[in-house]
C-alpha cells in the first residue's frame, strides 16, 4: 500500500499529535493507517507502508487491541492476522475517553479518597485538604458530564454543542 500526499500528511500528523498525548508515535500512525485504510491491513502490510520494523508493528498493535482501538479479523483463505479499526470517529472517541479514563481519571481518584479518608488528612494544613477536595470534586462532576455526553447519540450532542456555542457567543458579544 502507497500513500498518497495528504493521506501520509494525515498519518504522520497523527503520530506526532499521539506523542503529544502521550502515546508512542509509531502506535498513533498505525491507528491512523488502519482508519484511513477502511479495510484490514495485515502486519506485514503495515510494516511495508510506515517503513518502520516488525516488531515495532507487533508491539503496538498490542497497544491498540489493549485499547480496544484495533481487532483482528479473518480473510477467507489468508491464515494471517489482519487488523482493523472503526471508521467510526464517534466510537473512536468514545474508546479513547474511556480508555483514558481508565487508566488516568479513575486512579487519580481512588488516590484522593484514600488521601481524604486517611486519618493523617488532620495534620495536614487546612489548604491541602480543600485543595483536594475540590479536586475530587472537579474530576467526579468532569467524570459524570463525560458519563452524560458518551450516552447521548452523536447527532443529538452534535446539535446540543452546536446550539451551546451559540448562546456562548451570544453572551460573549454582550459582555
Amino acid at each position: 500500500m502507497e500513500l498518497k500526499p495528504i493521506a501520509e500528511r494525515f498519518v504522520l500528523h497523527w503520530g506526532e499529535m499521539g506523542s503529544r498525548w502521550g502515546v508512542n508515535r509509531t502506535v498513533a500512525q498505525i491507528h491512523a493507517l488502519l482508519y484511513l485504510a477502511g479495510r484490514p491491513l495485515d502486519a506485514e502490510e503495515i510494516t511495508e507502508t510506515l517503513g518502520v520494523a516488525r516488531s515495532n508493528v507487533s508491539t503496538s498493535l498490542k497497544e491498540l487491541q489493549a485499547w480496544n482501538l484495533a481487532r483482528v479479523v479473518h480473510l477467507r483463505g489468508d491464515r494471517r492476522d489482519h487488523f482493523e479499526t472503526s471508521t467510526d470517529i464517534w466510537e473512536l472517541f468514545k474508546l479513547i475517553v474511556a480508555g483514558r479514563r481508565q487508566r488516568e481519571i479513575d486512579p487519580t481518584a481512588v488516590a484522593l479518597r484514600e488521601c481524604l479518608e486517611n486519618p493523617a488528612i488532620a495534620d495536614e494544613d487546612e489548604g491541602t485538604r480543600q485543595r483536594i477536595e475540590e479536586t475530587l470534586k472537579f474530576i467526579e462532576i468532569m467524570c459524570t458530564l463525560s458519563d452524560e455526553m458518551l450516552r447521548i447519540r452523536p447527532e443529538t450532542l452534535m446539535k446540543t454543542l452546536g446550539v451551546s456555542a451559540k448562546i456562548s457567543k451570544t453572551f460573549r458579544k454582550k459582555g
